[in-house]
């Protein structure tokens, strides 16, 4: 039998980067332009509006967030009076759209991108023929003084960045790999030693959260679930989500909220006119732990 699943936000056009802070979930809702937040009562409200499309979110230790604006490829820095500005340009690196980040403990960011236009080249080849054959993309590492380097290159559409409660290690989901992949942390945010930490395939991973377990939660955005899954690979829990599931994250008071973020599909004409967004609730076993 499954874990029992609730709704706790609709109306979303297509929800991303999902993050627990005070008290609520904050995400951003791509075609709204919009970061949003919703309480463990359902209670949805807007944040705040950019001229873009937002992914991915965090903060610095001075409270300031960071949002990753798409196709902008940029990072904005809100400070906590609410002005917002551009805090690192990342197109001389990221060849297309910016997607989901981590914030390290010092106020450094992860970055990813799509590295070509997916959903053009999904309509014109499909999904087998992308999945074989695709463009790479660099992982950008923007330092707290918003300065930008290439943290590693040769990416299968990095996505989905995890930071172990050590510091000593990032975990990134290779969305068009079917991996995920982890870096040793060294100086400066600078990443050595890559290797594969688990395969996912069939499902492969887009928004992931880590546990206090060392096991990690795995939004699958090609099939309506979201796994745990083991370092090695072994599918430790499947929870249906009813729709296709694009991000995770564990969060409330105790850290064993589960929240995972659905929506009808992911391509851009679609999302961008209906708003078939969720996000789903599950109470789960083990806490969150690391970053985000």
């Amino acid at each position: 039998m499954g874990r029992t699943t609730r709704v706790l936000a609709e109306g979303i056009y297509f929800g991303e980067g999902p993050r627990w802070r005070d008290g609520r979930l904050w995400f951003s809702d791509f075609y709204a332009h919009a970061v949003k937040s919703v309480s463990l009562d359902g209670d949805l409200r807007t944040e705040f509006e950019i001229d873009d499309q937002p992914s991915g979110l965090g903060w610095m230790p001075d409270g300031s967030m960071l949002i990753v604006s798409m196709t902008k490829r940029r990072v904005l820095r809100r400070r906590p009076d609410g002005w917002i500005g551009v805090h690192a340009e990342l197109g001389q690196f990221a060849t297309f759209h910016c997607n989901d980040m981590v914030v390290d403990s010092a106020g450094g960011a992860y970055v990813g991108n799509f590295g070509f236009d997916l959903d053009a080249e999904i309509r014109a080849r499909g999904v087998e023929s992308v999945l074989a054959g695709h463009p790479t993309a660099k992982l950008i590492y923007v330092a707290p003084d918003g300065a930008v380097s290439v943290a590693a290159a040769d990416m299968h559409f990095p996505n989905g960045p995890v930071i172990t409660p050590d510091g000593k290690t990032l975990i990134v989901g290779e969305t068009l790999a079917g991996v995920l992949t982890a870096f040793d942390i060294g100086l400066g945010g600078a990443l050595a030693n890559r290797r594969v930490w688990a395969s996912c395939q069939p499902a492969v991973p887009d928004g992931i959260c880590l546990d206090a377990d060392g096991a990690i939660w795995v939004a699958n955005p090609i099939a309506p679930q979201c796994l745990r899954i083991a370092k090695g690979g072994e599918v430790l829990e499947v929870i249906d989500t009813g729709q296709p599931c694009y991000a995770c994250m564990l969060g409330g008071d105790d850290g064993r909220t589960l929240f995972m973020v659905t929506a009808a599909s992911s391509d851009h004409e679609a999302a961008a006119k209906a708003a078939t967004g969720k996000i789903l609730v599950a109470t789960v076993d083990t806490g969150r732990a690391g970053l985000p």
